[in-house]
């Protein structure tokens, strides 16, 4: 204890390089907090986007099979028009003998267009998402107004269209626009539904709204789908089910090689975990960067203890020459050391609490559904960090300050 107080005693006696001291440490540490905590906020994100699609689907997307030419081709979804070839073999049928399937409970199709819309004076490029109706009993996504297109309306390509909430006030403003009239391209669609917010990861505030084959027989003139949404009865069951599925559509598409497939299947587990990883590399590769301020912070208190040993020379030799030992000497200057750094770490820690806070704020201004925490673990390696940066960066002043002579000490002015 008197240790510490003989410590803080010092630190405080030169209050202004102290605070400039902590300042890398503060830096460093309120680095690594807020990206920790904005990470475990990204991932309350991602977790209710995959809530709202359902934990328990898979999802199917054409891709462009390997060939000699192209053996790294595997372009997916709307990312294969880039290669100039389009996928045309994935059909409705498929999805109806898959959800024979004993694990599917149901599946629907989806294809994507983009066509100018407009309502009286107000006009915007946008981009339409076709599906059938049964995506509504899969999909959890709620409507703050009006009503979900039917499976009749699907069939019949009924000219419907449900909006995202952005687009909605873009076009309509203050006006009310479930029962006007949107013009799609050429064609005038009723609008008959307005999304809730999502603030979800892909704009789809931003997209329209429209059934299957109104999409693919009105304004794409095609009779295939992009991707396919699963739902499975049993999740755990989720990767025989995909090996089903792969299976039926080999046959159906007349594949004999798998590395010929034209098409890849992926469970939302597996989706996550492609995710997980990515996003681990790139919070790595932040806090790593973070480390970089922390070393830099650790060499600048290491240079200030050296100044700190060189004015207070006279001190450590009277202490010296009355009985003090170089154990004792050695502990006071390692104490200011790691002092320093462990007050950095704590307002650090606050600093990058608070900027994670507004983070989340700014988040949840923009409807994305954040949640704000500071993980555990980053506040115990915020310290630990800081405690060791404070140990090795300090123990090399402090020991030049114990191993001094008292009498050359002592004649120091």
């Amino acid at each position: 204890m008197k240790l510490i107080k003989q410590s803080l005693k010092a630190l405080s006696a030169n209050k202004g390089r102290t605070l400039l001291t902590m300042l890398g440490i503060v830096i460093g540490i309120g680095t690594v907090v807020l990206v920790l905590s904005a990470g475990a906020g990204f991932r309350s994100l991602i977790d209710s986007q995959v809530a709202t699609l359902g934990s328990n689907t898979m999802f199917i997307q054409v891709r462009i099979p390997p060939t000699t030419k192209n053996r790294n081709a595997n372009a997916q979804g709307p990312g294969a028009a880039f290669s100039g070839v389009t996928i045309t073999s994935f059909k409705q049928r498929d999805l109806d003998d898959i959800k024979k399937l004993q694990n599917v409970v149901g599946a629907y199709g989806i294809v994507t267009g983009q066509a100018p819309a407009s309502y009286r004076a107000n006009k915007k490029t946008a981009i339409y998402y076709g599906a059938s109706a049964e995506r509504f009993s899969i999909d959890k996504t709620k409507l703050s107004s009006g009503r979900f297109y039917t499976q009749s309306e699907d069939n019949s390509g009924a000219q419907v269209v449900i909006l995202g909430s952005k687009i909605a006030d873009d076009l309509f403003g203050q006006d009310e626009p479930v029962g006007k009239l949107l013009r799609i391209g050429t064609m005038n669609f009723q609008v008959i539904g307005v999304y809730e917010p999502q603030g979800a990861i892909g704009e789809n505030d931003n997209l329209l709204f429209i059934p299957l084959i109104t999409a693919q027989k009105k304004l794409l003139g095609i009779d295939y789908l992009s991707v396919g949404v699963v739902a499975l009865q049993n999740i755990n069951q989720g990767e025989a089910t995909a090996e089903q599925i792969k299976i039926l559509m080999r046959n159906n598409h007349s594949i004999t090689n798998p590395d010929k497939d034209d098409f890849t299947v992926q469970t939302q587990a597996q989706a996550l975990e492609t995710f997980n990883t990515i996003f681990d590399g790139v919070t790595y590769l932040l806090v790593a960067i973070a480390a970089i301020s922390l070393i830099v912070g650790g060499v600048g208190i290491m240079n200030i203890m050296y100044v700190v040993v060189t004015e207070r020379t006279a001190e450590i030799g009277l202490k010296k020459a009355i009985g003090a030992k170089e154990s004792d000497i050695l502990k006071e200057f390692l104490m200011e050391a790691i002092m320093v750094t462990v007050l950095g770490g704590v307002i650090g820690i606050a600093f990058g609490s608070l900027l994670g806070f507004i983070v989340s704020l700014i988040a949840k201004s923009a409807n994305l559904d954040w949640t704000f925490s500071v993980p555990v673990y980053a506040m115990v390696l915020a310290f630990g960090v800081s405690g060791a940066i404070g140990i090795f960066f300090g123990v090399f002043p402090a020991r030049t300050a114990s191993k001094m002579d008292p009498i050359e000490a002592l004649r120091y002015e």
